[in-house]
């Protein structure tokens, strides 16, 4: 990430004031913002073109930032979430009830994941908290995988940091937690 990375309060107070944010990831660039700022969430969906009903998913660089939105996980499944994060699988997972529906979309989980990106791990791990993270486009299209190409898109709606995306040649598995079953390969 840029010095402005490193410019975690800086960061910080963008996202407390309903700021939005792109950052690299294991596979693009993300759109994120604070998950509990229902009012960047929605402007987030907008500039997407994103239905709320179909939720976000969550990253952090640690469960810890998880564990407001979960129901309780055991030691051994908390290492199973981080071990399959290093994979770059999200899995939906059996949210609490007080997880806001503007996360949740019409589910009773949510999407989640440990990020396996350094960049953003350690942003999610600045900030003191998980980050609402989705890719960086307009719904439908191929997303951004350069600062460059998320400055062309977003201009100054969304504060984008420098970076490099991770290797992946495509978007993380998402897996519901309670069947196993594969909803996105």
């Amino acid at each position: 990430m840029d010095r402005g990375a490193g410019r975690s309060g800086g960061i910080a107070a963008h996202l407390k004031r309903g700021g939005l944010i792109a950052y690299p990831t294991e596979y693009c660039y993300g759109l994120g913002c604070d998950p509990c700022n229902r009012r960047a969430v929605l402007r987030l969906l907008k500039l997407k073109g994103r239905p709320q009903n179909k939720g976000m998913i969550l990253i952090a660089g640690r469960f810890a930032q998880l564990a407001p939105y979960l129901l309780p996980l055991a030691a051994d499944q908390q290492d199973t979430l981080r071990r399959d994060g290093a994979r770059a699988i999200t899995y939906l997972m059996p949210a609490k009830a007080s997880c806001p529906r503007w996360l949740r979309g019409a589910h009773d989980t949510l999407a989640v994941r440990i990020t396996a990106h350094a960049g953003a791990a350690a942003l999610c791990d600045a900030l003191g908290m998980a980050l609402v993270s989705t890719s960086a486009n307009r719904n439908g299209c191929q997303p951004a995988r350069t600062y460059a190409q998320c400055k062309r898109l977003f201009g100054d709606r969304v504060r984008a940091l420098r970076g490099r995306v991770g290797k992946r040649n495509k978007p993380s598995t998402i897996r519901a937690w309670m069947s196993d079953k594969i909803v996105r390969e």
